[in-house]
């Protein structure tokens, strides 16, 4: 059962170690990644020019635009490498049994 305010956008048996995918979260798309076992969920779309993101490389906790290779940390949104100006929103997730629930910003 969803935890108030999170959404459940996918299984756990659906993104192994190393893999991303987009989901939606209400009108909202976000890349979700899955980075040792332990998940993350950014905004989908590149500050630069809003490639997505979840077709791009994860290399760890970052992931390459593919448009222009922008480099952005999975868990904090924040931008490591230029083009890209600006950080993407992070948001909560939580583990429900099977369940990825994303919820809020964070802080």
């Amino acid at each position: 059962m969803a935890e108030s305010g999170f959404e459940k956008v996918a299984e756990t048996s659906e993104l192994s170690p190393g893999e991303m995918k987009s989901v939606q979260l209400s009108q909202e798309e976000l890349c979700l990644a899955n980075v040792d076992g332990n998940f993350y969920a950014i905004e989908n779309s590149c500050s630069h020019m809003g490639g997505p993101l979840a077709s791009g490389e994860l290399d760890g906790e970052q992931v390459e635009c593919p448009l222009h290779g922008a480099i952005f940390n999975v868990v904090t949104g924040e931008v490591q490498n230029p083009p890209a100006r600006d950080g993407v929103q992070a948001r909560e997730v939580r583990i429900s049994g099977n369940d990825i629930l994303v919820g809020p910003p964070k802080p």
